[in-house]
Protein backbone atom coordinates (compact mmCIF):
# COMPACT_ATOMS: atom_id res chain seq x y z
CA UNK A 1 0.00 0.00 0.00
CA UNK A 2 1.14 3.41 -1.37
CA UNK A 3 2.44 5.32 1.81
CA UNK A 4 4.31 8.35 1.13
CA UNK A 5 2.19 11.21 -0.16
CA UNK A 6 3.00 14.04 -2.90
CA UNK A 7 3.72 17.58 -2.35
CA UNK A 8 2.73 20.50 -4.20
CA UNK A 9 6.29 23.23 -3.60
CA UNK A 10 5.35 25.98 -1.38
CA UNK A 11 3.77 29.03 -3.07
CA UNK A 12 6.57 31.99 -3.74
CA UNK A 13 9.09 30.38 -2.63
CA UNK A 14 8.44 30.16 1.00
CA UNK A 15 10.43 27.90 3.53
CA UNK A 16 8.36 25.46 5.50
CA UNK A 17 8.61 24.72 8.96
CA UNK A 18 6.08 27.39 9.76
CA UNK A 19 3.50 26.90 12.78
CA UNK A 20 2.52 23.46 13.37
CA UNK A 21 -0.74 22.30 15.14
CA UNK A 22 -2.38 18.92 15.74
CA UNK A 23 -5.63 17.23 15.84
CA UNK A 24 -6.50 13.63 16.18
CA UNK A 25 -8.22 14.55 12.83
CA UNK A 26 -8.29 16.89 10.13
CA UNK A 27 -11.18 17.63 7.85
CA UNK A 28 -10.27 19.43 4.42
CA UNK A 29 -13.04 20.99 2.82
CA UNK A 30 -16.25 22.62 4.81
CA UNK A 31 -18.59 22.05 2.74
CA UNK A 32 -22.31 19.91 3.68
CA UNK A 33 -19.80 16.69 3.74
CA UNK A 34 -16.94 17.80 5.65
CA UNK A 35 -19.32 20.02 7.90
CA UNK A 36 -21.46 17.05 8.48
CA UNK A 37 -18.30 14.86 9.52
CA UNK A 38 -17.16 17.31 11.96
CA UNK A 39 -20.51 17.39 13.84
CA UNK A 40 -20.47 13.49 14.20
CA UNK A 41 -16.70 13.24 15.59
CA UNK A 42 -17.33 16.44 17.73
CA UNK A 43 -20.23 15.07 19.15
CA UNK A 44 -18.13 11.77 19.89
CA UNK A 45 -15.40 13.89 21.76
CA UNK A 46 -12.47 13.35 19.02
CA UNK A 47 -10.04 16.41 18.49
CA UNK A 48 -10.78 17.74 14.59
CA UNK A 49 -9.64 20.65 13.10
CA UNK A 50 -11.78 21.60 9.92
CA UNK A 51 -10.01 23.20 7.08
CA UNK A 52 -12.32 25.69 4.87
CA UNK A 53 -10.63 27.69 1.70
CA UNK A 54 -13.50 30.29 2.64
CA UNK A 55 -12.22 33.19 3.89
CA UNK A 56 -15.70 33.21 6.45
CA UNK A 57 -18.94 31.09 7.72
CA UNK A 58 -21.57 31.26 5.70
CA UNK A 59 -23.86 34.52 7.15
CA UNK A 60 -26.29 32.36 8.89
CA UNK A 61 -29.23 35.77 9.33
CA UNK A 62 -29.81 35.98 5.86
CA UNK A 63 -29.89 32.35 4.60
CA UNK A 64 -32.98 30.78 3.84
CA UNK A 65 -35.27 33.90 3.77
CA UNK A 66 -36.17 35.40 0.56
CA UNK A 67 -35.75 34.40 -3.17
CA UNK A 68 -34.44 30.59 -3.01
CA UNK A 69 -30.66 29.75 -3.80
CA UNK A 70 -30.40 28.11 -7.07
CA UNK A 71 -28.46 25.51 -5.35
CA UNK A 72 -30.22 22.53 -4.09
CA UNK A 73 -30.14 19.04 -3.10
CA UNK A 74 -32.89 16.12 -2.50
CA UNK A 75 -32.32 14.70 0.55
CA UNK A 76 -33.66 11.60 1.56
CA UNK A 77 -35.23 10.55 4.99
CA UNK A 78 -32.49 8.73 5.84
CA UNK A 79 -30.22 11.71 5.64
CA UNK A 80 -32.98 13.54 7.08
CA UNK A 81 -32.67 11.45 10.32
CA UNK A 82 -28.88 11.88 10.49
CA UNK A 83 -28.89 15.69 9.87
CA UNK A 84 -31.95 15.50 13.50
CA UNK A 85 -29.45 13.24 14.96
CA UNK A 86 -26.31 15.99 14.54
CA UNK A 87 -29.29 18.74 15.70
CA UNK A 88 -28.66 20.75 12.40
CA UNK A 89 -32.41 19.43 11.22
CA UNK A 90 -34.59 21.75 13.31
CA UNK A 91 -32.83 24.92 12.18
CA UNK A 92 -33.50 23.83 8.84
CA UNK A 93 -36.99 23.80 9.46
CA UNK A 94 -37.03 27.40 10.86
CA UNK A 95 -35.77 28.40 7.37
CA UNK A 96 -36.86 26.73 4.62
CA UNK A 97 -36.98 22.78 4.27
CA UNK A 98 -39.92 21.91 0.73
CA UNK A 99 -41.52 17.89 1.34
CA UNK A 100 -42.46 16.42 -1.70
CA UNK A 101 -44.51 13.35 -1.35
CA UNK A 102 -44.81 12.53 -4.89
CA UNK A 103 -42.61 11.54 -8.18
CA UNK A 104 -43.74 11.55 -11.52
CA UNK A 105 -41.15 10.42 -14.47
CA UNK A 106 -42.25 10.40 -17.78
CA UNK A 107 -40.51 10.17 -21.36
CA UNK A 108 -41.61 12.51 -23.75
CA UNK A 109 -41.19 10.49 -26.51
CA UNK A 110 -44.23 8.45 -25.45
CA UNK A 111 -46.57 7.37 -22.87
CA UNK A 112 -44.30 5.34 -20.65
CA UNK A 113 -44.82 7.07 -16.97
CA UNK A 114 -43.78 6.14 -13.38
CA UNK A 115 -45.70 7.80 -10.53
CA UNK A 116 -44.36 7.17 -6.61
CA UNK A 117 -45.80 8.24 -3.54
CA UNK A 118 -44.51 7.95 -0.19
CA UNK A 119 -48.03 6.22 1.03
CA UNK A 120 -46.74 3.53 -1.34
CA UNK A 121 -43.29 3.53 0.27
CA UNK A 122 -44.47 3.50 3.50
CA UNK A 123 -43.57 7.16 4.70
CA UNK A 124 -44.49 10.29 5.70
CA UNK A 125 -42.67 12.09 2.95
CA UNK A 126 -40.13 10.86 -0.30
CA UNK A 127 -37.70 13.60 0.84
CA UNK A 128 -37.02 17.11 1.17
CA UNK A 129 -35.22 19.79 -1.12
CA UNK A 130 -33.22 22.11 0.48
CA UNK A 131 -31.05 24.89 -0.22
CA UNK A 132 -27.24 23.83 -0.02
CA UNK A 133 -26.69 27.02 1.96
CA UNK A 134 -29.35 26.20 4.32
CA UNK A 135 -28.29 22.48 5.28
CA UNK A 136 -24.51 24.03 5.72
CA UNK A 137 -25.76 27.07 7.65
CA UNK A 138 -27.35 24.69 10.45
CA UNK A 139 -24.49 22.57 10.18
CA UNK A 140 -21.84 25.86 10.84
CA UNK A 141 -24.28 26.90 13.76
CA UNK A 142 -23.54 23.53 15.72
CA UNK A 143 -19.89 23.22 14.91
CA UNK A 144 -20.05 26.58 16.76
CA UNK A 145 -21.01 25.03 20.21
CA UNK A 146 -18.60 21.98 19.77
CA UNK A 147 -15.47 23.35 21.84
CA UNK A 148 -13.67 19.93 20.13
CA UNK A 149 -13.91 21.37 16.77
CA UNK A 150 -11.67 23.99 15.34
CA UNK A 151 -12.00 25.78 12.69
CA UNK A 152 -9.98 27.39 10.41
CA UNK A 153 -11.26 29.54 7.34
CA UNK A 154 -9.16 30.94 4.71
CA UNK A 155 -6.92 27.57 5.00
CA UNK A 156 -5.97 26.93 1.43
CA UNK A 157 -4.01 23.65 1.29
CA UNK A 158 -0.95 23.22 -0.79
CA UNK A 159 0.77 20.38 0.56
CA UNK A 160 0.42 16.79 1.87
CA UNK A 161 3.16 13.97 3.58
CA UNK A 162 3.05 11.34 5.37
CA UNK A 163 4.71 11.93 9.16
CA UNK A 164 4.97 9.10 12.14
CA UNK A 165 1.92 7.14 11.68
CA UNK A 166 -0.30 9.80 10.70
CA UNK A 167 -0.45 12.51 8.10
CA UNK A 168 0.32 16.55 7.95
CA UNK A 169 -1.15 19.04 5.80
CA UNK A 170 0.87 21.93 4.59
CA UNK A 171 -1.43 25.43 3.99
CA UNK A 172 -0.60 28.52 1.97
CA UNK A 173 0.13 30.47 4.93
CA UNK A 174 3.43 28.13 6.23
CA UNK A 175 1.48 26.65 8.94
CA UNK A 176 1.54 22.73 9.30
CA UNK A 177 -1.53 21.05 11.11
CA UNK A 178 -0.66 17.21 11.98
CA UNK A 179 -3.74 14.71 12.33
CA UNK A 180 -3.78 10.90 12.44
CA UNK A 181 -6.06 11.03 9.64
CA UNK A 182 -6.67 13.52 6.79
CA UNK A 183 -9.45 13.32 5.39
CA UNK A 184 -10.35 14.53 1.65
CA UNK A 185 -14.01 16.42 1.55
CA UNK A 186 -12.52 18.94 -0.70
CA UNK A 187 -14.72 18.20 -3.42
CA UNK A 188 -15.30 16.52 -7.23
CA UNK A 189 -11.59 17.92 -8.44
CA UNK A 190 -9.96 17.48 -4.82
CA UNK A 191 -6.89 19.18 -4.67
CA UNK A 192 -5.86 16.75 -1.19
CA UNK A 193 -6.66 13.33 -3.75
CA UNK A 194 -3.94 14.86 -6.60
CA UNK A 195 -1.63 15.26 -4.01
CA UNK A 196 -2.11 11.79 -2.30
CA UNK A 197 -1.46 10.09 -5.77
CA UNK A 198 -4.77 8.93 -6.06
CA UNK A 199 -5.77 7.99 -9.39
CA UNK A 200 -9.44 8.65 -10.47
CA UNK A 201 -11.59 7.01 -13.54
CA UNK A 202 -13.62 9.99 -15.33
CA UNK A 203 -16.03 9.72 -17.43
CA UNK A 204 -17.89 12.70 -19.29
CA UNK A 205 -21.56 12.33 -19.30
CA UNK A 206 -21.94 14.68 -22.38
CA UNK A 207 -24.79 16.49 -20.27
CA UNK A 208 -24.13 19.98 -18.94
CA UNK A 209 -26.93 21.25 -15.86
CA UNK A 210 -28.98 23.82 -16.28
CA UNK A 211 -29.75 25.36 -13.31
CA UNK A 212 -31.99 28.09 -12.27
CA UNK A 213 -35.47 28.90 -9.98
CA UNK A 214 -39.19 29.60 -11.33
CA UNK A 215 -42.75 30.38 -10.34
CA UNK A 216 -45.23 28.11 -11.88
CA UNK A 217 -48.90 29.43 -12.27
CA UNK A 218 -50.15 26.15 -10.99
CA UNK A 219 -48.90 24.43 -7.52
CA UNK A 220 -46.81 21.61 -7.53
CA UNK A 221 -48.35 19.82 -4.94
CA UNK A 222 -45.55 18.35 -3.39
CA UNK A 223 -44.45 16.42 -6.89
CA UNK A 224 -40.82 16.32 -8.24
CA UNK A 225 -41.45 16.23 -11.67
CA UNK A 226 -39.09 14.69 -14.44
CA UNK A 227 -39.24 14.52 -17.80
CA UNK A 228 -36.57 12.76 -20.15
CA UNK A 229 -36.61 14.79 -23.05
CA UNK A 230 -34.43 13.70 -26.35
CA UNK A 231 -31.30 15.62 -25.63
CA UNK A 232 -31.24 14.80 -21.56
CA UNK A 233 -33.48 15.17 -18.45
CA UNK A 234 -35.54 18.11 -16.87
CA UNK A 235 -36.29 18.31 -13.35
CA UNK A 236 -38.40 20.05 -11.51
CA UNK A 237 -38.11 20.12 -8.24
CA UNK A 238 -41.30 21.94 -5.56
CA UNK A 239 -39.90 24.02 -3.35
CA UNK A 240 -42.24 25.91 -0.49
CA UNK A 241 -41.49 29.53 -0.23
CA UNK A 242 -43.52 31.31 2.83
CA UNK A 243 -46.03 29.09 2.58
CA UNK A 244 -46.60 29.08 -1.25
CA UNK A 245 -46.06 26.14 -2.98
CA UNK A 246 -45.76 27.74 -6.76
CA UNK A 247 -41.84 27.32 -6.70
CA UNK A 248 -39.49 24.83 -8.11
CA UNK A 249 -35.69 24.64 -8.33
CA UNK A 250 -35.29 23.85 -12.07
CA UNK A 251 -31.80 21.05 -13.17
CA UNK A 252 -32.18 20.70 -17.03
CA UNK A 253 -29.52 17.89 -18.21
CA UNK A 254 -28.75 18.63 -21.40
CA UNK A 255 -26.03 18.94 -24.23
CA UNK A 256 -23.17 21.39 -24.01
CA UNK A 257 -24.36 23.30 -27.45
CA UNK A 258 -28.18 23.06 -25.91
CA UNK A 259 -27.08 24.33 -22.71
CA UNK A 260 -25.37 27.43 -23.99
CA UNK A 261 -28.50 28.33 -26.12
CA UNK A 262 -30.61 27.88 -23.06
CA UNK A 263 -28.63 30.08 -21.21
CA UNK A 264 -28.25 32.49 -23.35
CA UNK A 265 -32.15 32.86 -23.45
CA UNK A 266 -34.38 35.67 -22.24
CA UNK A 267 -35.82 34.87 -19.16
CA UNK A 268 -39.64 34.59 -20.90
CA UNK A 269 -38.09 32.85 -23.62
CA UNK A 270 -36.54 30.48 -21.36
CA UNK A 271 -39.80 30.13 -19.33
CA UNK A 272 -41.85 29.36 -22.19
CA UNK A 273 -39.09 26.89 -23.39
CA UNK A 274 -39.68 24.76 -19.65
CA UNK A 275 -43.09 24.89 -19.65
CA UNK A 276 -44.00 23.66 -23.08
CA UNK A 277 -41.07 20.70 -22.00
CA UNK A 278 -43.09 19.30 -19.23
CA UNK A 279 -46.22 19.60 -21.64
CA UNK A 280 -47.47 22.43 -19.61
CA UNK A 281 -48.34 20.00 -16.59
CA UNK A 282 -48.06 23.32 -14.39
CA UNK A 283 -49.28 26.15 -16.27
CA UNK A 284 -47.15 29.17 -17.04
CA UNK A 285 -43.21 29.57 -15.87
CA UNK A 286 -41.75 32.52 -14.70
CA UNK A 287 -38.09 32.29 -14.37
CA UNK A 288 -36.93 34.12 -10.96
CA UNK A 289 -33.42 33.65 -10.96
CA UNK A 290 -30.01 33.68 -13.30
CA UNK A 291 -29.42 30.75 -15.18
CA UNK A 292 -26.24 28.77 -14.90
CA UNK A 293 -24.50 26.10 -16.80
CA UNK A 294 -22.95 23.60 -14.84
CA UNK A 295 -20.91 20.86 -16.49
CA UNK A 296 -21.45 17.05 -15.24
CA UNK A 297 -19.11 14.98 -14.82
CA UNK A 298 -18.69 11.29 -13.29
CA UNK A 299 -15.85 10.74 -11.24
CA UNK A 300 -15.04 7.28 -8.98
CA UNK A 301 -11.50 7.46 -7.00
CA UNK A 302 -9.45 4.36 -7.72
CA UNK A 303 -9.20 3.70 -3.65
CA UNK A 304 -10.86 5.43 -0.81
CA UNK A 305 -7.63 4.96 1.48
CA UNK A 306 -4.34 5.28 2.43
CA UNK A 307 -2.83 5.32 5.27
CA UNK A 308 -3.96 7.96 7.30
CA UNK A 309 -6.11 9.71 4.35
CA UNK A 310 -9.78 9.06 3.74
CA UNK A 311 -11.76 9.95 0.81
CA UNK A 312 -15.14 11.15 1.15
CA UNK A 313 -18.34 12.91 -0.86
CA UNK A 314 -17.46 14.26 -4.34
CA UNK A 315 -13.51 13.95 -3.27
CA UNK A 316 -14.32 9.74 -3.80
CA UNK A 317 -17.00 9.93 -6.08
CA UNK A 318 -19.34 12.49 -8.18
CA UNK A 319 -22.04 11.06 -9.91
CA UNK A 320 -25.01 12.64 -12.66
CA UNK A 321 -27.82 14.34 -10.88
CA UNK A 322 -30.30 11.98 -12.54
CA UNK A 323 -31.55 10.77 -8.65
CA UNK A 324 -30.44 13.66 -6.91
CA UNK A 325 -28.25 11.14 -4.86
CA UNK A 326 -25.02 13.19 -4.60
CA UNK A 327 -24.96 14.31 -1.02
CA UNK A 328 -27.09 11.41 0.19
CA UNK A 329 -24.30 9.08 -0.94
CA UNK A 330 -21.75 11.92 0.91
CA UNK A 331 -23.47 11.64 4.02
CA UNK A 332 -23.54 7.66 4.06
CA UNK A 333 -19.75 8.05 3.32
CA UNK A 334 -19.44 10.14 6.71
CA UNK A 335 -21.67 8.05 8.67
CA UNK A 336 -20.14 5.62 8.10
CA UNK A 337 -15.97 6.63 8.74
CA UNK A 338 -17.30 8.58 11.56
CA UNK A 339 -18.80 5.13 13.43
CA UNK A 340 -16.11 2.97 12.20
CA UNK A 341 -13.77 5.72 13.93
CA UNK A 342 -15.32 6.01 17.02
CA UNK A 343 -15.47 1.89 17.15
CA UNK A 344 -11.91 1.79 16.61
CA UNK A 345 -11.31 4.68 19.64
CA UNK A 346 -12.94 2.32 21.85
CA UNK A 347 -10.98 0.02 20.99
CA UNK A 348 -7.34 2.05 21.14
CA UNK A 349 -7.29 2.24 17.88
CA UNK A 350 -5.70 5.28 16.09
CA UNK A 351 -7.70 7.30 13.25
CA UNK A 352 -5.65 6.81 10.94
CA UNK A 353 -4.82 2.91 11.53
CA UNK A 354 -4.88 1.18 7.72
CA UNK A 355 -7.29 -1.71 9.00
CA UNK A 356 -9.57 0.71 10.58
CA UNK A 357 -9.59 2.92 7.12
CA UNK A 358 -10.42 -0.78 5.47
CA UNK A 359 -13.45 -1.27 6.87
CA UNK A 360 -15.19 2.22 6.02
CA UNK A 361 -13.67 1.63 2.20
CA UNK A 362 -15.13 -2.14 2.17
CA UNK A 363 -18.58 -0.54 3.29
CA UNK A 364 -18.65 2.36 1.04
CA UNK A 365 -17.61 1.22 -2.53
CA UNK A 366 -20.09 -0.85 -3.34
CA UNK A 367 -22.93 0.88 -2.96
CA UNK A 368 -21.75 4.00 -4.21
CA UNK A 369 -20.30 1.98 -7.37
CA UNK A 370 -23.41 0.62 -7.85
CA UNK A 371 -25.35 3.98 -7.50
CA UNK A 372 -22.88 4.80 -10.08
CA UNK A 373 -23.69 2.39 -12.65
CA UNK A 374 -27.60 2.51 -12.30
CA UNK A 375 -27.47 6.41 -13.13
CA UNK A 376 -24.99 5.81 -15.94
CA UNK A 377 -27.52 2.72 -16.89
CA UNK A 378 -30.69 5.21 -16.78
CA UNK A 379 -28.30 8.11 -18.40
CA UNK A 380 -27.23 5.71 -21.53
CA UNK A 381 -31.15 3.85 -21.97
CA UNK A 382 -32.95 7.43 -22.18
CA UNK A 383 -30.34 9.00 -24.42
CA UNK A 384 -30.59 6.33 -27.23
CA UNK A 385 -32.66 7.62 -29.60
CA UNK A 386 -33.02 4.05 -31.24
CA UNK A 387 -37.34 3.17 -32.07
CA UNK A 388 -36.75 -0.07 -30.65
CA UNK A 389 -35.58 1.35 -27.29
CA UNK A 390 -37.83 3.90 -27.27
CA UNK A 391 -40.68 1.61 -27.15
CA UNK A 392 -38.88 -0.71 -24.47
CA UNK A 393 -38.25 1.79 -22.17
CA UNK A 394 -41.94 3.44 -22.58
CA UNK A 395 -42.75 -0.20 -21.66
CA UNK A 396 -40.96 -0.83 -19.03
CA UNK A 397 -41.95 2.31 -17.25
CA UNK A 398 -45.66 1.20 -17.81
CA UNK A 399 -44.96 -1.85 -16.56
CA UNK A 400 -43.23 -0.62 -13.19
CA UNK A 401 -45.86 1.87 -12.83
CA UNK A 402 -47.82 -1.85 -12.52
CA UNK A 403 -46.02 -3.62 -10.59
CA UNK A 404 -45.93 -3.15 -6.68
CA UNK A 405 -42.87 -5.17 -6.00
CA UNK A 406 -40.66 -3.45 -8.52
CA UNK A 407 -42.23 -0.06 -8.01
CA UNK A 408 -41.13 -0.52 -4.39
CA UNK A 409 -38.06 -1.19 -4.57
CA UNK A 410 -37.79 1.62 -6.88
CA UNK A 411 -38.83 3.84 -4.27
CA UNK A 412 -36.84 2.19 -1.19
CA UNK A 413 -33.27 2.82 -3.55
CA UNK A 414 -34.82 6.65 -4.31
CA UNK A 415 -35.44 7.04 -0.51
CA UNK A 416 -32.63 5.63 0.81
CA UNK A 417 -33.98 3.29 2.58
CA UNK A 418 -31.96 0.57 1.30
CA UNK A 419 -29.13 1.84 2.59
CA UNK A 420 -29.15 1.91 6.65
CA UNK A 421 -28.23 4.31 9.10
CA UNK A 422 -25.17 3.09 11.38
CA UNK A 423 -26.25 2.75 14.43
CA UNK A 424 -24.36 5.43 16.40
CA UNK A 425 -25.60 7.89 13.86
CA UNK A 426 -29.48 7.02 14.53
Amino acid sequence: MQETHHQAPPPNGRERGGERDAAEVVIVGGGMVGASLACLLGNAGVAVALLDAREAPLDAEHIGLGRPDKRVSALTPVSQRLLEGLGAWAWMRHRRVSPYRFMQVWDAEGSGEVNFSADQAGVPVLGHIVENDVILAALESRLAGLPGVRRHYGARVVGLEARGGGSEVVLADGRRLTGSLVVAADGARSPLREMAGIGVSTRDTGHVAVVTTVRTARAHGEVARQVFLPTGPLAFLPLIVDGDGHHCSIVWSTSPGEAERLVALPPEALAREMAGAIEHRLGEVTVIDRALAVPLTQRHAARYVLPGLALVGDAAHSIHPLAGQGVNLGLMDVAVLAEELVRGRARGEAPGDERLLARYARRRRGDNTTMLALMDGFRLLFGARHPALTLARNLGMSGVDRSGPLKRLLMQQATGHRGRLPASCR
